[in-house]
């Protein structure tokens, strides 16, 4: 077969195959590194992320143990931030149940790509106790490391990785809390988009094409759709820049690179 009959394969797929080296010896040792590559600064962003979600919570009137408790049983800090504000608006019980699930959609997407890297003896009912600790920056990080980790040892890695982001976000919200009033509100607001700029940045390590188009496009559109209305931006102008994105990426993208391969 001439490599002009052979299929392109994009380097963007999920790496399901193992990899050539082996990287760990057991599940202890995957496990113990998700932790310490977690302890660094995916976990102070994160933390800084929470501490400024509970000088939210202090500032706007809820006690500890409310604010403390989407931290621990949420655990996704842009639906925390929407429940925060709904509450406070005084909004009804459906109305923030809708809201805050419309804020977790994204987690559909990290599920599917995710989920399945995992070794086949993993995929079972304690996957469900597994996918709490599913955030952004865990999802990044294990996307990026998964190439290089047999598929036996990514779910220790990940729960390692996971566990300790978790974790550290109860002690962030307490800490915040009780640190409300001493930092202007101007700072409060910054810690809490540390974590997402942190996971833009994560990304641009990313070496296929597509997942940098998104993150541009985002950029681009997201203030338009914000002044068109401010209510749906987020939601439209990720729609938009992903799926511009997407299109560029199968019309032009993969035909360049297969001609040349």
């Amino acid at each position: 077969m001439s490599s002009a009959d052979q299929p392109y394969i994009d380097p963007s797929e999920i790496a399901l195959e193992e990899p050539a080296a082996e990287r760990f010896q057991n599940r202890r040792d995957a496990f113990w590194s998700g932790m310490k590559d977690a302890a660094g600064a995916p976990a102070m962003v994160l933390f800084a992320g929470m501490v400024g979600f509970g000088a939210m919570g202090k500032t706007n009137g809820l006690d500890v143990w409310f604010t403390t408790f989407t931290s621990f049983f949420m655990f996704a800090l842009p639906g925390q931030v929407v429940l925060l504000e709904m509450v406070i608006t005084g909004s009804s019980f459906l109305a923030i149940a809708l809201a805050v699930t419309l804020t977790s959609t994204r987690f559909i997407t990290m599920t599917v790509t995710l989920f399945p890297q995992f070794h086949q003896k993993d995929r079972n009912r304690s996957l469900y106790a597994s996918v709490h600790l599913l955030a952004m920056t865990a999802w990044a990080i294990s996307m990026r490391e998964f190439r290089s980790i047999e598929m036996r040892h990514r779910l220790s890695y990940f729960v390692g990785l996971g566990l300790l982001c978790w974790l550290i976000s109860v002690p962030g919200t307490i800490l915040g809390f009780y640190l409300a009033g001493m930092v202007p509100p101007a700072v409060t607001l910054g810690l809490v988009f540390i974590n997402p700029l942190f996971f833009l940045l994560t990304f641009t390590e990313v070496k296929p094409w597509i997942n940098r188009l998104a993150l541009i496009f985002g950029c681009i559109f997201g203030p338009i759709f914000f002044i068109l209305d401010r209510d749906t931006s987020l939601l439209t102008a990720g729609l938009f820049a992903g799926t511009l994105a997407y299109f560029i990426d199968r019309k032009f993208l993969r035909k360049k690179a297969g001609a040349i391969g």
